[in-house]
């Protein structure tokens, strides 16, 4: 059994030190570390991070032949127990890497722990070294000491484990009988710990995690127990999903505005549903984990589309949000979807499939050539749901019955699957489905509000429009986004541009170039000047009428009759209740 030994005691050097004990089967020994970790699809070559590898046997060091960047061979003299010792530098606070300073320590092992060829399916040992008065929150099963430790049947449930580790106090509470914990490192904008400001928040999660068993048709979670970690931090904001935790990432200052706890219900609630919705019902490409390549997975629409969509919902239906802060979060997502350029020149599927190259990295022109599959997927799931209410089902059923077909069961699933659940409770998605999935049309979104009496109501912006974005920049404009197409494009800027004068007059600020471009104003060209890469130049610049800045999600007053209206509610009430039918 391999034996891993975290030592994360060099917190202020964010080095975490890493002794690997393990008796070879065989005189030719493979090692190699993963290049991404699943939930995150980006090659993430966390072997950057890793300094040091020294390998002994009976107290000899042994020479290292490197196959890869992050693959090693070496030939054993014997086959005695080795020692592989290395660092890793943890200095990257997110939800898929690590960090380890005077305060906290977080790990995703897919950055830490090196895979023995051989070993991947036998147990591993993993032991910490803490500094005083620090505690470890890892969900794996216990070791019963000494040694003290915790016990991973095997090398993917290992690497599927989050470390938080620091002097935190952790909250218990259970969903259902399955017991849960949750550990936050970083305080509110008051300077006090979360959930002493709002103690009622682990009560309301409760109810969230329920509202997640219920559109399952479970009536207990997946895992037998379950961790929740969340990182406070400044701005940021995330989470990653793994078989029996989850690991947030949210921003204090987003928290402390009015709809932030909301916010934060939602993001868990899309990562709790996950140990269901691609952990265990998981796409067949990922049935087993490839850990160092990238593999093209077409349906991650619905791994995270889906997921996407009910996590709004799922705090309604817990009794959280009310019937307007739910349109409310819905018309944004609409209407960021509305405005995307890039949902014309990429589709459904293809954003799947491109997922390791293009959405995780992305650049100033991205949003003009690419949709991401987590909001055009929750837009389908949207129409996909009501569409299937039309026949008297809903999403709710397709999820039971994909779940008893594939996930119980541990089978991973192909498009075809997902297309015949679904067209097995309406038939005509067997055509229609494909069809959304490879279009670079919108589905038929305004129909299928009206069903429910809704409306998108268009909001315009204050001016005239340029086709661009400007940030002030060291006393002046930049340019930070060019619309495809549009006049700034026309005009030839670029991004980095920096705007000196519009019409002999010199810019400063926002309101200086937007004075000349009022709604009422004249289409007129305007004689721009302009700096790019150290060099003056001269442009004309002729705005297009105000577009459409957002829309906005509204209940339709003008239904034909009451009768009408009040059966439009109903039909609202039990779709944003995931009531199934």
């Amino acid at each position: 059994m391999p034996e891993l030994h975290l030592d994360l005691t060099a917190c202020h050097q964010h080095l975490v030190r890493v002794r690997l004990l393990h008796t070879p089967r065989h005189l030719s020994l493979r090692l190699a570390l993963p290049a991404w970790t699943p939930g995150s699809y980006l090659i993430r070559d966390y072997v950057r991070q890793l300094e040091g590898l020294e390998i002994t046997q009976a107290g000899h060091q042994l020479e290292t032949r490197r196959t890869s960047p992050s693959r090693w061979q070496l030939e054993l003299p014997s086959l005695e127990p080795v020692e592989i010792n290395y660092a890793v530098l943890a200095a990257e606070l997110t939800v898929r890497t690590c960090h380890l300073d005077g305060d906290h320590g977080f790990l995703a092992l897919a950055a830490v722990v090196l895979e023995l060829e051989g070993e991947r399916w036998s147990p591993h040992r993993l032991q910490l070294s803490l500094p005083p008065s620090w505690e470890a929150f890892v969900p794996l099963p216990e070791l019963q000491g000494p040694p003290q430790g915790w016990i991973a049947t095997d090398f993917d449930q290992l690497i599927d484990t989050p470390v938080e580790v620091g002097p935190h106090r952790p909250h218990h509470f259970s969903v259902a009988g399955v017991p849960h914990r949750w550990v936050s490192w970083g305080r509110n904008l008051q300077g006090v710990d979360l959930l002493d400001s709002d103690p009622q928040l682990l009560s309301d999660l409760e109810k969230v995690c329920l509202a997640c068993c219920r559109l399952m048709g479970v009536e207990r979670p997946a895992a037998d127990h379950y961790l929740f970690v969340l990182h406070l931090t400044e701005s940021g904001y995330g989470g990653l999903e793994h078989d029996c935790s989850t690991v947030l990432q949210f921003g204090r200052r987003v928290l402390a505005k009015s709809d932030g706890r909301r916010k934060l219900l939602q993001l868990a609630a899309h990562e709790y549903l996950h140990q269901w919705n691609v952990r265990r019902l998981r796409p067949a490409e990922l049935t087993p984990y490839r850990y160092d390549q990238a593999v093209v997975v077409p349906t991650l629409w619905f791994a995270e589309g889906i997921t996407s969509y009910v996590d709004q919902l799922l705090p309604h239906c817990a009794g959280c949000s009310s019937e307007a802060e739910l349109l409310e979060d819905l018309g944004a997502d609409l209407s960021r979807y509305l405005l995307s350029a890039g949902r014309r020149l990429q589709s459904l599927r293809t954003s799947s499939e491109e997922a390791w190259v293009k959405l995780y990295r992305p650049d100033a022109y991205s949003p003009n050539s690419q949709v991401s599959y987590y909001l055009k997927g929750a837009v389908l799931a949207l129409v996909l749901d009501l569409h299937l209410r039309r026949a008297g089902s809903g999403l709710p059923v397709v999820l039971r019955q994909l779940w008893a077909s594939h996930g119980a069961v541990g089978r991973g699933y192909q498009e075809a699957d997902l297309i015949a659940t679904f067209a097995s409770q309406a038939p005509d998605l067997a055509e229609l489905l494909p069809r959304w999935l490879s279009s670079f049309e919108d589905p038929p979104l305004l129909g299928y509000l009206a069903d429910v009496g809704l409306r998108l109501e268009p909001h315009f912006a204050a001016n005239q429009d340029l086709g661009c974005r400007l940030e002030p920049v060291g006393g002046g404009l930049a340019v930070k986004r060019v619309a495809r197409d549009g006049p700034a494009q026309r005009a030839g800027l670029v991004v980095g541009d920096e705007l000196i004068a519009l019409n002999g007059v010199r810019l400063h600020n926002l309101d200086d170039c937007m004075v000349h471009l009022r709604p009422e104003a004249p289409l007129i060209a305007h004689q721009l000047l302009f700096s790019r890469d150290g060099l003056v130049r001269s442009t004309v610049l002729l705005p297009t009428a105000p577009a459409v800045e957002s829309w906005q999600l509204q209940i339709d007053p003008c239904t034909a009759d009451l009768s009408t209206f009040e059966e439009c509610a109903e039909r609202r009430r039990r779709w944003l209740g995931l009531e199934a039918l």
